[in-house]
């Protein structure tokens, strides 16, 4: 089995960010109390994140942490009050969908700290936002696809065309075609965060029109690609474990700077509502890239690198476009 390893500079990066959390003072030593509320399983990958996080922070010690799962949208709004009420001193979650409820709540509840995943910014006193925003380790894995084509035809399938997915897509298709500019993309939403089956299906479709490459922005993509010998590239988790010898590259999202910087706040008594969204940035060690090098030739390993180091020291900025992306003609 090939071993995922991660570049030098990514990993640089998050030994930065780690280092800036270790040094939050928490004015207080005690465990606070922190619920989430999760639409989806645990085990789906962007809800995996905080999940991830979260029990991160309950093993240290940091935080006492319950959460539910599969609430459905006309639950929600019940599931943040039944956590407020119980002096839950911050609630995570994620409002797409529901952004009024959600904020509403929030006004009645001004002793609770809630952080939750938006399309729009803060409000009030209380109510934070964040985001993955790890465009930047999506660009970087577009290089190593643009690179790894030889029908230059790439697939990719997403759940929803809504911005949080759009800007990774367009990261990943701007570095595909910084490296190839012959590149073309097939792009299909199957209008759903979780449906295996039907991602798969989509992939199928894609490679049979061509794509040698996969974007696996959803489940149920990677398993095409082995059943194919096709290559793919990952999104927001590293799936290379359970896929060898097909996952290229993964853009991965981190959410421990954003959670243990809102827990510090909550401790502290100087939680705001504010945007945590740049806590997903590389520069904080909230997204990094890994890949194969067993499978990604060295002089693209080396080119990924090099554009990695200006995003870190400042001199690359990843271009962010929110517009849903489409297939080439």
């Amino acid at each position: 089995m090939s071993l995922i390893k991660m570049t030098r500079r990514a990993a640089v990066g998050l030994m930065a960010g780690a280092g800036l959390l270790a040094s939050a003072s928490f004015a207080s030593a005690e465990a606070i109390k922190v619920a989430a509320i999760y639409t989806l399983p645990v085990e789906q990958q962007w809800i995996s994140r905080i999940h991830k996080a979260l029990n991160a922070a309950a093993e240290r010690g940091d935080i006492e942490y319950t959460f539910s799962e599969n609430v459905a949208n006309t639950d929600y709004e019940r599931v943040m009050r039944e956590y407020a009420e119980a002096g839950q001193k911050l609630i995570v979650g994620e409002v797409f969908g529901l952004e009024r409820a959600a904020r509403n709540v929030a006004k009645d509840y001004g002793d609770t700290a809630f952080l939750m995943g938006s399309s729009f910014g803060p409000s009030g006193d209380n109510f934070s936002v964040f985001d993955n925003w790890i465009h930047e380790p999506s660009y970087l894995s577009g290089i190593v696809a643009g690179n790894a084509t030889e029908s230059n035809l790439i697939g990719m399938v997403g759940g929803y065309a809504i911005p949080e997915v759009n800007r990774l897509m367009h990261a990943f298709m701007d570095g595909a075609r910084s490296v190839n500019p012959d590149v073309k993309f097939l792009v299909n939403f199957i209008d759903s965060w979780y449906d295996p089956p039907k991602a798969k299906e989509s992939a199928f479709a894609m490679m049979d029109a061509g794509a040698d490459i996969m974007y696996a922005e959803r489940f149920g993509v990677s398993d095409a690609a082995v059943e194919r010998g096709v290559k793919a590239i990952g999104n927001v988790i590293d799936t290379s474990g359970d896929y060898p010898d097909t996952i290229l590259a993964s853009a991965i999202w981190h959410m421990e700077p954003t959670i243990d910087r809102a827990i510090a706040a909550v401790k502290g008594g100087t939680f705001e509502a504010s945007d945590y969204g740049q806590y997903s940035f590389m520069g904080y060690g909230g997204g990094s890239l890994v890949l194969d090098e067993a499978l990604v030739p060295a002089d693209v390993v080396a080119a990924v690198a090099a554009t990695e180091a200006e995003i870190m020291d400042g001199l690359f900025r990843v271009n962010v476009n929110d517009a849903a992306p489409q297939s080439d003609n």
